[in-house]
């Protein structure tokens, strides 16, 4: 008998140390926290964070915000299962697996490089879009951004050409030239003119067949944008396209010679397209948060994120307005600059 319950607390004893030591051993999760909140009327390590050149540029009061997620663990970080399971009773943090973040197929410098990519085209586009809204117009060109091995564009075409016609007809942006490419069976032929380093290129290829079974000559085609005036927007180490629409308005403010916030502070999150469609985003609840310890009165949040706002711990702390697009976000602010019909702001509907 005495055998038998020393054998049973030994067990017992075991599988609580298992137990303990099992809640420390490295998982493959992610915790996603509220992160920083950026300003993009201000100022970051003592630069703005929107400099305009080329023409005249205003300061106005009020905010007009980025918010991030901050992410801990992945690969070579990992946390222990005990600090997973706190973020997930927390009602500020999420939980998320780890290839949310670090797809498997992809190392680290990828993933870092590609989310550099993402800002540096989320500018340009907010940019783009800005303008469009202001009625400034800019120039578009369609480039050579990659050319894939052992295809046909293989050493013919090299990256940043300029295509300005296929087959003698002019193009206008990416979409054009992708269009243009694409009317003709693969295996067909395509003329293609180029501006290289100044001087006027014209080459020949052959088509191939792509996956879909499409007709393609093996390159990575996108826009160029020459704007008439310089925005540098500085963001220190921060990657990603969400941050598009704040951009734009940010650089609408600027522009402007009456601010759009009339002093109040605002913040939001979502991708922005040259054309103003503004897209949804991840980290939308947390992002709240960041928003309301902020101190913001209003949350820009894009339509498609609707459903993740009534997740957040900041849900009814902070007014959430809901855009399809910059034209709705810049009425949306012009009716908060008046302070007139503000239940008819456009907010997310309930689930």
């Amino acid at each position: 008998m005495f055998r038998r319950a020393m054998t049973l607390i030994a067990a017992v004893v075991l599988l609580t140390g298992f137990g303990v030591a099992g809640a420390f051993l490295p998982v493959p999760y992610l915790v996603a926290s509220p992160g920083v909140a950026l300003d993009t009327l201000g100022e970051a390590d003592g630069e703005p964070v929107i400099r305009i050149d080329g023409t005249r540029s205003y300061e106005h009061d009020g905010e007009l915000s980025m918010v991030t997620v901050q992410y801990a663990g992945g690969p070579g970080t990992r946390m222990d299962l005990f600090t997973v399971l706190g973020a997930w009773l927390s009602p500020s943090q999420a939980v998320l697996p780890e290839e949310a973040l670090f797809p498997p197929d992809q190392t680290i410098e990828e993933i870092t490089e590609s989310q550099t990519l993402e800002m540096n085209d989320s500018q340009m586009n907010a940019t783009a879009a800005a303008l469009n809204q202001l009625n400034i117009d800019y120039e578009t060109r369609a480039y050579v951004a990659r050319v894939v091995e052992d295809m046909p564009a293989h050493g013919e075409l090299r990256e940043g050409d300029v295509i300005t016609e296929v087959d003698g007809e002019a193009v206008g942006d990416k979409d054009e030239a992708v269009e243009l490419v694409g009317d003709r069976e693969p295996g067909d032929p395509v003329r293609l003119t180029l501006r290289r380093d100044g001087r006027t290129v014209r080459t020949e290829l052959e088509t191939t067949r792509n996956e879909e079974g499409d007709p393609v000559v093996g390159v990575l085609i996108a826009d160029r944008m020459d704007f008439p005036i310089e925005v540098d927007i500085s963001v220190g180490e921060i990657g990603g396209p969400s941050a598009g629409m704040m951009f734009a308005l940010g650089i609408m403010d600027r522009l402007s010679q009456e601010g759009l916030t009339g002093g109040h502070d605002i913040a939001g999150t979502g991708t922005i397209t040259p054309e103003g469609e503004v897209g949804g985003v991840s980290g939308v609840a947390q992002k709240m948060v960041s928003a309301e310890r902020l101190g913001a009165e209003y949350f820009l949040v894009a339509e498609d994120s609707c459903p993740q706002t009534f997740d957040s711990a900041a849900a009814g702390e902070i007014e959430v307005v809901r855009v399809a697009d910059l034209q709705d976000a810049v009425d949306a602010l012009e009716t908060i600059r008046s302070g007139e019909n503000l239940d008819d702001l456009p907010r997310c509907a309930p689930r």
